[in-house]
């Protein structure tokens, strides 16, 4: 178990979106000390399907000062034929770690790959709201090619304290706009934003520090000048020093605004 440090020379950072369970880690309690001796002391870990979950669960709590966990089913892991079941599986453990569960995640719609689930994806992002509804949990958002009815689903189902992160945002100033107008949403702002001409990187210029919390999705979306290897929570540093350059502020101050929101939703 790796503890917060009781004098921190650098800032402190928080990875609200990083899968360090996957089989991409040989040694995954060596990755979260890699990212606490980066200075990311707090890593949230997102759920994604049945397959996952036990393990996500044990190295969260080898690292109790250090980690929480979602419970949720991503919108491209279910399979349709065991649809009802999956779901079981969520409700299920929602309620058997609901003391200990930061989150509802990652939930959502993705049309990338293909339409034809979307009924089924529609019906697991509601559901799941709901949940998180039930238990007064904020929600990790999935969203890819999928905005329209992202914002339909969560204009029907949200209930009033309705509350989460756009995971991976990609989208343009006007969505982030229509986001507001929801409630209490941050953006997830990840490796992407590092990327030669990456369309976030403009609209950050636009949207304050006080609507972004920082993420990785590792083992995805690694921040240049690692890109095309795989990604760390510990690279959660660079992903700052990129947002510091286009806000014209100091890295200390991305990483205290971004932490505090962090920590005032998920810790």
């Amino acid at each position: 178990m790796y503890e917060k440090r009781e004098s921190i020379a650098m800032a402190e950072f928080v990875d609200t979106h990083t899968h360090l369970y996957d089989s991409a880690y040989e040694d995954p309690d060596e990755a979260v000390r890699r990212a606490v001796d980066a200075g990311v002391t707090r890593l949230l870990l997102p759920d994604t399907d049945s397959s996952v979950r036990d393990k996500m669960i044990a190295l969260a709590r080898r690292h109790p000062q250090n980690c929480r966990f979602a419970i949720g089913l991503h919108p491209t892991e279910f399979d349709a034929g065991n649809f009802e079941a999956q779901m079981q599986g969520v409700l299920e453990y929602a309620m058997r770690f609901k003391e200990e569960i930061a989150a509802i995640g990652e939930i959502g719609l993705d049309y990338h790959y293909t339409q034809d689930l979307a009924g089924l994806q529609q019906k697991a992002f509601k559901e799941q709201l709901m949940l998180a509804d039930l238990l007064d949990k904020p929600v990790l958002i999935h969203c890819r090619e999928a905005f329209e009815d992202c914002l339909e689903t969560l204009k029907k189902y949200a209930g009033p304290d309705t509350r989460g992160i756009f995971h991976a945002y990609s989208g343009s100033l006007e969505g982030y706009k229509e986001i507001k107008k929801l409630g209490s949403f941050y953006l997830g702002i990840g490796g992407v934003v590092t990327f030669k001409n990456a369309r976030i990187a403009r609209i950050l210029e636009e949207i304050p520090l006080e609507d972004i919390v920082l993420e990785t999705d590792a083992p995805y979306l690694t921040p240049d000048p690692y890109r095309g290897t795989r990604n760390e929570s510990a690279y959660i540093p660079l992903i700052a020093a990129k947002i510091a350059g286009i806000k014209g502020v100091s890295v200390d101050e991305v990483a205290a605004v971004t932490t505090e929101n962090a920590i005032k939703l998920l810790f």
